[in-house]
């Protein structure tokens, strides 16, 4: 989709309103030209006393009418054009937040967060102004323009008329460099933006990793940093604005000096009248608006172009996790899983993640997944959610290859509880109710009795109706992991898959959980990550990975007896509990 296409889009859907809009405006600007007209009229009907009382009340009664008529088209014009710029503002970023919905894993970790917040914000704010008072700038800059020129030749005087306009031509023949000037500059003050966006999103994020380290004064410096090349780009466009505004007001004034020389002489000689040189003058005074228009148009115009080939490149990503042409028409799973010698490489990298896992997990069962850091599990997981593309028959569920299952209904059929326990800035109830068809309450304290933080949720001021803050800020980790934890439960879907989701929770709490799910997990299938062996030992299947590496695979007893990795943690973990306890 290019930029053109992305105009072309939303501008049909108001074009009536812009139709309405342009006609209106087109109105106000004739009428305007029309009051010079009665004001001249008016001079010089008192100065050769060829007006009585009816004829005066009869000028003045034109402009009053004008005057008014002026009120009601300047509202409307506003209602129609400003009132659809901000109705395509709303619809851009709409479809914006739709479409990075669509995008995968990957372009979020190539692009950063405070960006793409600059491309919602500031770049929408540029386009909203180009296509609203961007259209008036422009059409009054050239109609208006050509317009008063026109009477000012045909009512008043042609050599008088050329003779003020050509110190104005002059910014027509500036406006073309200074066009492309105010582009570039634009477009690297919105990417310093951005940067201090991103800069200020990610240090609030992470203020208590700031305060833990003692690094508020670096941080600080950084922020100054990102601040100061964001003012020096905004000052470059200022500095170019600051230059270009003040000589467009020295050629006006030279225009106009022109005027009351030129145009004196020739009222002193009589070639035309005084009435028409006070109109004249009221004329060359409406040509300020259009030659300041002119210089605001290229700048509003440039800077919203600017803007949308940013918002351009995110219209332009593809996104890499689609349903395929073979996709098949599937209600629901059952939750049968297998990995057949599954290989995979993240994008960009070299190293494994996975190299030739086998894995069969019937509907009902239990598989632990246990391993070292790096070695591949959480990747297990990425891959049923087809957060990545994998090989055709490389995984299949329900005995259908994975890639012929519709993504809608693979991801409601796994209730998915992640390493870094994301909660919302919302109430508990909407937290755990997040992933469900319903917020019923008698649902939402099943699950979280489910996941034993029903007792801490009571002991809460407001209950369920507690705020958690961003991220879950004000909730402990074991209380963010109980949540989550309470959130997959109450999804009820067919794959449950527990990523390292018990390791903030002590040993009585986690044993509790495992028995709720043996329970609530009847005839469902459970993948549980974990470093912990008392997590797993008593799962249907345990894989062991090492480096990617399908190491060992078995029951905890089959696993015991191998005498390999699996074993030497199980002792490790053992001896570390009995030192503890002692």
């Amino acid at each position: 989709m290019n930029r053109d296409n992305i105009l072309i889009r939303y501008l049909k859907q108001y074009k009536w309103r812009y139709i309405g809009g342009i006609i209106t405006l087109f109105i106000v600007d004739i009428l305007n030209l029309y009051i010079p007209q009665f004001t001249g009229d008016l001079t010089d009907g008192l100065q050769n006393h060829t007006l009585d009382m009816n004829g005066i009340f009869h000028i003045i009664l034109n402009i009053l009418l004008v005057g008014f008529t002026l009120t009601i088209g300047r509202f409307l014009w506003r209602f129609f054009i400003f009132g659809s710029a901000r109705k395509i503002e709303y619809h851009i970023r709409n479809d914006i937040f739709g479409h990075l919905e669509k995008l995968s894993l990957r372009y979020f970790n190539e692009n950063k967060t405070g960006d793409l917040m600059a491309h919602c914000t500031n770049d929408l704010n540029a386009v909203r102004m180009s296509i609203g008072p961007g259209v008036i700038t422009t059409f009054d800059a050239i109609i208006m323009t050509i317009m008063v020129l026109v009477k000012m030749i045909t009512h008043i005087s042609l050599s008088l008329t050329l003779l003020a306009v050509i110190p104005l031509s002059t910014i027509a023949i500036g406006g073309f460099f200074y066009g492309k000037a105010i582009e570039h500059r634009f477009t690297e003050k919105q990417e310093a933006f951005s940067e201090l966006t991103d800069k200020v999103q990610e240090s609030i994020s992470g203020i208590r990793v700031i305060k833990a380290f003692v690094r508020e004064r670096y941080e600080l410096k950084d922020f100054a940093k990102s601040s100061k090349k964001n003012m020096d780009k905004s000052m470059q466009v200022v500095k170019l604005q600051a230059v270009v505004m003040p000589l467009l007001d020295v050629i006006i004034g030279l225009s106009s000096v022109i005027t009351l020389l030129y145009g004196g002489y020739l009222t002193i000689t009589g070639r035309i009248s005084l009435g028409r040189f006070i109109a004249f003058n009221q004329y060359i005074g409406m040509l300020v608006w259009p030659m300041l228009a002119a210089g605001d148009s290229i700048t509003i115009i440039s800077q919203g172009f600017a803007s949308l080939k940013r918002i351009e490149n995110i219209f332009s990503e593809v996104p890499d996790i689609i349903d395929f042409p073979t996709v098949k028409q599937v209600d629901k799973l059952n939750g049968k899983i297998e990995l057949r010698n599954v290989s995979f490489t993240y994008p960009n990298k070299d190293i494994k993640a996975l190299d030739h896992v086998n894995v069969t997990i019937e509907q009902g069962q239990t598989l632990a997944i246990l391993g070292r850091t790096g070695s591949g599990k959480t990747t297990i997981a990425n891959l049923l959610l087809r957060m990545y593309n994998i090989d055709s028959n490389s995984i299949l569920i329900d005995d259908k290859d994975i890639n012929d299952l519709p993504l809608k209904t693979l991801r409601e059929g796994i209730a998915y509880v992640p390493q870094d326990n994301f909660l919302f800035s919302e109430t508990l109830q909407n937290n755990i109710a997040f992933g469900a068809n319903t917020n019923d309450i008698d649902e939402v304290i099943a699950s979280a009795k489910a996941a034993c933080i029903h007792d801490n949720i009571m002991d809460f001021p407001e209950n369920y109706e507690t705020e958690v803050g961003e991220r879950g800020v004000t909730l402990s980790g074991g209380q963010k992991q109980r949540t989550s934890i309470a959130r997959a439960l109450m999804k009820n879907a067919p794959i449950l898959i527990l990523d390292d989701a018990l390791s903030a929770v002590d040993t009585n709490t986690e044993e509790q959980i495992l028995e709720n799910l043996k329970t609530n997990r009847k005839d469902k299938t459970t993948i549980i990550i974990a470093h912990r062996i008392s997590t797993i030992q008593n799962a249907d299947h345990i894989l062991v990975l090492e480096e990617g590496k399908q190491a060992e695979y078995g029951t905890h007893e089959q696993l015991m007896n191998q005498y390999g990795i699996y074993r030497h943690m199980y002792e490790k973990q053992q001896l570390e509990k009995q030192i503890s306890e002692s």
